[in-house]
């Protein structure tokens, strides 16, 4: 990734955090969203511009069965996504991803769909995997009630109250997906097709999309309901009740393998993420407005704090750190010296030998904040051609192969992969539903079947095979003797370019936590309140906060 440096001090690679500090699982897992995450990329975009956001179809009936269309429609294309409400008995409401019926489905169509597309998705969509979708369509996706809260939100709406305050932030969604599908998945569109298109250029735009239509949905089908049962006593969700109602996600194995399949595409979002940073630290002065905007921020990520709750051992460590590190930041800035030379450089270092890992990715959240004018336009860098950074160079000799593993790799090469507890876990695709799964070496059969996704033992075994080489021979003869070895030069010719393309720990080792992965892809997503229910799934939150529809367009004075 190459990006153009805008701030005042031109030389921001000195600010920039290395690879070894910021590629460590332990940091990975500790990620917050910040104004870089796709979600916000989407809301600014959709703030900026003269897109109209309408409702053309609500077709429910009073059992809460039937279809909507939610139209996003610019000058020169229109998104639809296309909403079924099902009614689904309380028995076959499952979270996993071998469930075959949900409450509601969705998927979201590339234009206008006519009365035929909607009765043709209508054969489709509510059976997902086992239906059919076309070039036509750009997701796929199913959501299930938070039973609790849409019942008692229902229950309160239909006689004429608000729902318990309480109740919406201990829980904080009216229905959560379990799956948002893209990228030529069942049928859809593939993402080269779209990706040109300048709305649709940042990484998962139509996913996020998809996620804050549904969210439209979730309130709409909730207020059809207490209108249903309620009649002319029911009432309506308020403004400042229904903007802490987000999209909750159950999320498990098949995202982690994700980060490790696309180097170039990490490397991209962690390269403008610690640019952004770079720059923030690179300013010789703190505007009085960037001072203001900080508190602010503070003020804003202690409370989201606040209703952040998990039982899961790990992630209550985690919030406990957070909670800490939040009242050391607050009572650092009052008497933080914001006038002297290079202000944010002076706060970040402070962070840097204060805080827990939780609390330095949280400041670098909150020190990003208040500078979008410049860091914004790195958004514009976080996609990836990733066809030509895979195009191996058969003429590098041993000698720099061996340099670039000797270097970029030598956190890989100082892992003993003979012990057993380095090589406790292994990655396989599911027979069933042909998702990742995390087995265990030694109780489980599959092993056979293992994925490479351990990059750091794939990189130790191709370094003892080229220390038999001479210096001078080319890749080629190398791959032509030990072509099993083609994927790890591959990755080490890649990360020669793309230093945040790893993530620099033992994949397969038995203390590693899976969910660290998540949270790093879900947190440039934009997801909150993080809340593990093992090592291996977790519950999130999306868009909570956000704008609706009709607000967004209230923001822009239409």
């Amino acid at each position: 990734m190459s990006v153009t440096t805008q701030s005042p001090d031109r030389d921001t690679a000195r600010y920039r955090r290395p690879a070894s500090e910021v590629m460590r699982l332990a940091r990975m897992g500790s990620g917050h969203p910040t104004r870089l995450s796709f979600l916000r990329v989407l809301l600014r975009r959709l703030r900026q511009s003269d897109w109209q956001i309408d409702r053309p179809v609500w077709e429910v009936d009073a059992n809460g069965v039937g279809h909507g269309v939610y139209r996003v429609k610019g000058a020169e294309r229109t998104y639809s996504l296309v909403a079924f409400a099902h009614d689904l008995p309380p028995q076959m409401r499952s979270d996993r991803v071998i469930a075959t019926a949900w409450d509601a489905t969705f998927t979201l169509f590339d234009g206008d769909p006519t009365p035929d597309d909607i009765a043709r998705l209508a054969q489709n969509v509510p059976y997902q995997e086992a239906g059919r979708i076309s070039t036509n369509e750009l997701t796929l996706a199913r959501a299930n009630r938070s039973v609790r809260l849409f019942e008692h939100v229902v229950t309160a709406l239909s006689q004429g109250r608000q729902p318990d305050p309480d109740e919406i932030a201990a829980v904080g969604y009216l229905m959560r997906t379990t799956a948002v599908y893209g990228s030529g998945k069942f049928g859809a569109s593939d993402r080269t097709d779209i990706a040109e298109r300048p709305e649709l250029a940042a990484p998962f735009q139509v996913e996020m999309l998809t996620v804050w239509l549904i969210r439209a949905f979730t309130v709409d089908i909730v207020e059809h309901m207490a209108a249903v049962k309620g009649g002319d006593r029911a009432v309506k969700l308020d403004r400042d009740t229904r903007r802490n109602l987000g999209v909750g996600n159950s999320t498990g194995l098949g995202m982690a393998p994700f980060l490790v399949r696309h180097p170039v595409l990490l490397n991209n979002w962690m390269m403008a993420r610690e640019e952004a940073l770079a720059r923030v630290r690179a300013q010789p002065k703190a505007s009085a407005d960037a001072v203001a905007d900080l508190h602010r921020t503070v003020h804003a990520f202690v409370q989201n704090a606040d209703v952040w709750h998990s039982d899961h051992p790990v992630q209550l460590r985690k919030l406990h750190d957070l909670h800490r590190d939040l009242a050391l930041i607050g009572t650092h800035l009052k008497t933080w010296d914001n006038t002297g030379d290079h202000p944010w450089d002076a706060l970040w270092r402070w962070g840097s030998d204060t805080l827990t890992y939780e609390g330095q990715e949280a400041l670098l959240t909150l020190m990003l904040e208040p500078h979008g004018a410049l860091i914004d336009d790195l958004a514009d860098h976080m996609g990836a051609d990733e066809a030509a950074s895979f195009r191996l160079n058969g003429a590098m000799k041993i000698r720099d192969l061996r340099h670039i593993l000797e270097t970029d790799y030598a956190w890989a090469l100082s892992i003993d992969f003979s012990t057993p507890e380095n090589v406790a876990r292994f990655w396989y695709v599911s027979e069933e539903k042909l998702e990742p799964r995390l087995g265990e070496r030694a109780t489980e059969e599959g092993a056979t079947l293992e994925q490479p996704l351990c990059i750091a033992r794939l990189i130790s075994e191709l370094y003892e095979v080229i220390k038999g080489y001479d210096a001078t021979t080319p890749v080629a003869a190398l791959l032509l003797a030990h072509p099993e070895h083609r994927y790890a030069v591959r990755r080490a010719q890649i990360a020669q370019h793309h230093p945040y393309a790893e993530v620099r720990d033992n994949l397969i080792a038995a203390d590693m936590l899976p969910i660290d992965l998540l949270r790093c892809k879900l947190a440039f997503f934009g997801a909150s309140q993080f809340d593990p229910r093992s090592d291996r799934w977790v519950r999130i939150n999306l868009f909570a906060g956000a704008p609706f529809p009709d607000e967004i367009q209230q923001e822009r004075g239409q």
